[in-house]
């Protein structure tokens, strides 16, 4: 028997309903966009006027599941629609390596060969939303002059199309999905009736299956080989009426070739125990499917996927998997709450969030989105946790609690009449984490919104992975704030520069990772001298900054003892030899005499400093040193004497203020020599916080700084 389906599918039915005439503009001008530039899929997102969010408001081209997990995405999220919008560029991701480099969580969700352009719909005086297009894998890795130029000249049409609606007050809304019409003109001629007949007399398997994965034919042996009536397939789709088939690594392939527009294959166990192979080729109006007996593989048998029958999975893996993507990014509890509101929230619908931590018997709120004021979600502070309400409940029990609409809420809670925070519907996601409770999520919905299964078992997972994501954060943040406060309590809080002399310091903590780094700075009244020492200790963890704490104590004792320059760099050498630490510090050491106007320093592998004349000019000292601390008991640290002239201005710092990946030493020193030269007037203070914002790793976070500025004056 063989079968066609005379049925139009859904997005047919969709299109056959709206007249050309009729069909809203979106769609067409979608439509057109993709001939125009010879791309087979993409969408069109319009920024929301009340939040900074962007809704996929037509798809084209591709089954809209498979943009799921983007049917909304926060205006700062990391996907190529938000990035072509925010920044007005277009984004362009030449392939699968490009797509993992740049979006990993992409990535993840779609692992396969196509090539992808993302553009702002936009004018001069505003912002309307982005386009994204896709082109099969084989397409070239650059984007042509010509494409880019026809497609953002088709987003410029778009955008104006689009003002004048606005003008006109009749904003565009949502459009029907365009997808691949039948090819008319074949049906009932003589050559599709033969065609029909010869392909019957294969001895393999066919189906064709439209872009939705539905089955529009199939031949008698691929009823046979699927163990179906052939009326029964037709008009379905292939992984719901043949239920071992309904796997989510069966429905990968599928989206792979759709995607890639290459040829894709699988083996699948038919029970008992019959082994089918597979191949899809596809094309823009759907794909062929070639079905037939797989020879040798039954001895693969237990890598066959698990059977599970039951509706398709795959919008829901698709969200979990690109959301657990970007909460592992997440390093502290800020990171968490950015990252549920630009990812979690948009995906969800939800238009407001509130994470609250489980703490001493009671919830406190971690952080807010989306309240227009921020007051409303303070009655959560400090909230007793045996307390009756919807968010302690879903805490205490584990188990999350879903309200369509208001009265659902007040039904259950009656003593909660009013509703402060101005929703309709809630979502409270237990926070559950290595088996205990960590702390609950509050997604809120602007409009009363139903809560089918599927949604509740993804919000449910989700809110497992996030609580995972948070008691990371926590504990993140608490040895943070326990490595800063020791580092900081080791640095002196505040310098008593002598008579004659000017100071200021700065030190800036690391920002990537939660270890404690090494970098120290003094200053050493002893009038009428001072002595002003800096260095670096090697590694960044809580026996680099001890052994820290013991050098800077060393070169206090060794100086208010009286020792010269290059004796206190001995000891210190010798005293970190005696430790036994196996640990390696830079150090720069200065004697002051400001009486005279002189400096003498010892330098032991620090970076060299700078000195600024008062006439403007700059240098760096070119010091004789020895080794770094800590390597040889018997290292000699000559000294160099430098003038001090009263105006002039000594930099003292350690590596992070100029060190950075892929950028030679000597360019930051010209870099910062010139910045120094040109604010060196500047009060000292504000001298320290400019060198501090110039530096590499305030912008990359990178390493440590401490930066100590000496300037000589007149006495009195």
């Amino acid at each position: 028997m063989v079968g066609v389906s005379d049925e139009p599918g859904p997005g047919q039915a969709r299109a056959a309903e709206a007249a050309p005439a009729a069909r809203p503009v979106l769609s067409l001008a979608l439509a057109s966009m993709l001939e125009e530039v010879h791309a087979h899929s993409g969408a069109v997102y319009l920024l929301r006027p009340d939040e900074p969010v962007l809704e996929m408001v037509v798809h084209a081209g591709m089954p809209r599941a498979f943009a799921a997990p983007w049917e909304r995405v926060g205006l700062s999220a990391r996907v190529p629609v938000a990035d072509a919008a925010r920044e007005k560029r277009l984004v362009w991701v030449g392939g699968e390596e490009q797509m993992a480099q740049h979006y990993p969580r992409i990535a993840v969700v779609l692992p396969y060969p196509f090539a992808l352009a993302a553009a702002p719909v936009a004018t001069e005086r505003a912002m309307y939303g982005a386009v994204y297009v896709t082109w099969p894998g084989a397409h070239p890795a650059e984007l042509s002059d010509w494409e880019r130029d026809h497609l953002l000249a088709a987003c410029e049409r778009l955008a104006l199309r689009l003002e004048r609606a606005a003008k006109a007050n009749r904003p565009l809304g949502h459009g029907p999905d365009v997808v691949a019409a039948p090819i008319a003109g074949v049906a009932g001629t003589l050559g599709s009736v033969e065609a029909v007949r010869m392909v019957s007399r294969l001895p393999y398997g066919l189906l064709s299956l439209d872009l939705h994965g539905r089955i529009g034919f199939v031949n008698a042996a691929a009823a046979d080989l699927l163990g179906r009536p052939a009326d029964e397939l037709l008009g379905s789709l292939l992984w719901v009426s043949v239920p071992w088939l309904n796997d989510p690594v069966y429905e990968d392939r599928y989206r792979a070739a759709l995607l890639s527009q290459q040829v894709a294959s699988f083996v699948a166990m038919r029970p008992p125990g019959e082994w089918l192979s597979f191949h899809m080729y596809p094309s823009t109006t759907g794909l062929s499917v070639r079905i037939n007996r797989a020879r040798g593989v039954a001895d693969v048998a237990h890598s066959a996927p698990r059977k599970d029958p039951g509706p398709s999975r795959l919008v829901t893996i698709s969200q979990v998997l690109s959301l657990a993507g970007a909460l592992t990014e997440a390093v502290g509890v800020e990171d968490v709450v950015q990252l549920v509101w630009n990812e979690v929230a948009p995906a969800a619908g939800s238009r407001a969030m509130v994470i609250l931590r489980s703490q001493g018997g009671r919830l406190h709120v971690l952080g807010h989105r989306g309240y227009p004021d921020p007051h409303i979600v303070e009655r959560f502070n400090g909230l007793p946790l045996s307390e009756r309400t919807p968010g302690t409940h879903a805490l205490n029990s584990g188990v999350p609690a879903f309200f369509d609409t208001q009265d659902q809420l007040e039904r259950l809670y009656p003593e909660r009449h009013e509703t402060p925070d101005g929703f309709a519907a809630w979502a409270y996601l237990p926070l559950i984490a290595s088996g205990r409770p960590v702390g609950t999520c509050v997604l809120a919905y602007s409009e009363p919104h139903p809560f089918p299964a599927d949604e509740r078992a993804v919000l449910t997972s989700l809110g497992g992975l996030i609580a995972q994501a948070l008691e990371r954060a926590l504990l993140y943040d608490a040895k943070h704030r326990l490595a800063h406060g020791l580092q900081q309590a080791l640095l002196p809080h505040s310098l008593a520069p002598p008579p004659g002399i000017e100071a200021a310091a700065r030190y800036l903590p690391a920002t990537h990772g939660m270890e404690i780094g090494g970098d120290f700075y003094d200053l050493v009244p002893t009038r009428p001298l001072a002595a002003a020492v800096i260095g670096d200790v090697q590694g960044h963890n809580v026996t680099a900054a001890g052994l820290m704490g013991q050098i800077r104590t060393g070169v206090r004792a060794y100086t208010t003892v009286g020792q010269a320059p290059h004796e206190v760099m001995s000891s210190t050498n010798r005293l970190l030899i005696d430790l036994g630490a196996d640990l390696f510090a830079s150090c720069l050491y200065l004697r002051l005499d400001p009486a005279h106007g002189r400096a003498v320093m010892a330098r032991a592998g620090h970076p060299p400093p700078l000195l600024r004349r008062p006439d403007g000019r700059v240098r760096v000292l070119d010091l004789a040193g020895g080794p770094l601390l800590g390597i040889d008991a018997g290292a000699v640290y000559p000294t160099t004497e430098v003038s001090l002239a009263p105006g002039s201005v000594l930099v003292l710092y350690t590596d992070g203020l100029v060190e950075s990946p892929g950028v030679d030493i000597e360019d930051a020193l010209v870099d910062l020599g010139g910045l120094l030269s040109d604010l060196g007037d500047q009060p000292l203070e504000d001298l320290a916080d400019a060198l501090i914002r110039h530096s590499a790793a305030s912008r990359e976070g990178v390493d440590d700084v401490a930066v100590l500025l000496l300037r000589a004056c007149d006495d009195g």
